[in-house]
């Protein structure tokens, strides 16, 4: 597959910048804490030292997805005690989930104990991030106004800051960086917002083409909760390896929907079956030795547009969903 053959011209900086700027116009509503960095660039905290909540987490979601997606909240009545959904459209899917959501960008600083790290996604990855990704999608984004989302529980270090605006190669007025801890809300609803995206990833990791991939949504149950990190990111995880499920649209023959229908489910790995929590702490908390076809919705259907058929693969599991939500 040639990169011309999925290259977007979205740029999805530009296409999420009045997102970003509706969450600090609305930051009292919205309950995050806005704030400015000696250097100028703008910090919002959705869930640290400000409550944030699930509206935040929302809009937190359209932003990661570049402006191209849409997440919406919805009571729904697939499972019994988890009625809260959020359902997730992307008018781009690979664009706004692979080129923007997906949290690619790793940032650190320092050694030891005092090192912080996190996880960055958003706009700012189109512009700014050496993933080999890009490459293939060929969508790099030009200097300008952007923002980026950690998943963190602490302030940034201000070299964590600076690394973002130099490979970004803008001002540090022109960078807005978005915190979301996992523990919280609003950090909770971002995270199962991602439900596209994961099967996107995996669709990509399967090696079906991406240009083939012409439209897909998604939902998934939105987690409860938990001031610990470990059962937070259990849940969060869970959220979607249990109770996520897709619909993909795609330019492929009935053989290639069927078989992708048949491995893009998380039933398919062969760490299916337990909380996410669980898994993890087998492998001694180390994210390399977990099965990588695990990060999956838990149901999918696949519909070829050549012939109007629809696949379908995987199942929601409730059972699990209790299990690990602690119903």
């Amino acid at each position: 597959m040639s990169p011309s053959a999925i290259t977007s011209a979205a740029n999805v900086s530009h296409a999420s910048q009045a997102l970003v700027q509706q969450l600090i116009d609305q930051a009292d509503r919205l309950r995050v804490g806005v704030s400015t960095l000696p250097n100028g660039t703008r910090v919002v905290d959705a869930g640290i030292a400000a409550p944030g909540g699930l509206e935040a987490g929302r809009l937190i979601g359209e932003i990661c997805m570049g402006g191209l997606g849409t997440v919406n909240l919805r009571a729904g009545v697939a499972f019994k005690h988890w009625r809260w959904t959020v359902d997730v459209h992307a008018t781009d899917p690979v664009t706004a989930c692979l080129g923007s959501q997906y949290a690619g960008w790793s940032l650190s600083h320092g050694e030891g104990k005092g090192a912080y790290y996190a996880m960055g996604s958003g706009p700012a990855r189109a512009m700014g991030s050496k993933e080999p990704l890009f490459e293939e999608l060929g969508n790099r984004n030009p200097p300008g106004k952007t923002a980026i989302v950690l998943e963190t529980d602490k302030q940034p270090p201000i070299e964590v800051v600076e690394k973002v605006i130099t490979r970004c190669q803008i001002r540090p007025e022109d960078l807005t960086v978005i915190l979301t801890p996992t523990t919280s809300l609003a950090g909770g609803v971002q995270i199962v917002s991602r439900v596209l995206e994961v099967a996107l990833h995996k669709v990509h990791e399967l090696h079906f083409p991406l240009a083939n991939l012409v439209d897909g949504a998604g939902t998934a149950p939105v987690p409860p909760p938990t001031g610990n990190f470990m059962k937070a990111m259990g849940r969060t995880n869970d959220a979607i390896l249990f109770g996520g499920f897709v619909h993909l649209f795609v330019n492929a023959t009935d053989d290639e929907a069927s078989q992708l229908a048949a491995q893009l489910p998380s039933s398919a790995s062969r760490d299916f079956g337990r909380p996410f929590g669980e898994v993890f702490k087998e492998y001694g908390y180390d994210f390399y030795k977990v099965d990588p076809m695990l990060f999956s919705p838990a149901a999918c259907a696949v519909t070829a547009l050549k012939s109007g058929k629809t696949f379908h693969g995987g199942a929601l599991r409730e059972d699990l969903l209790d299990l690990s939500f602690g119903g």
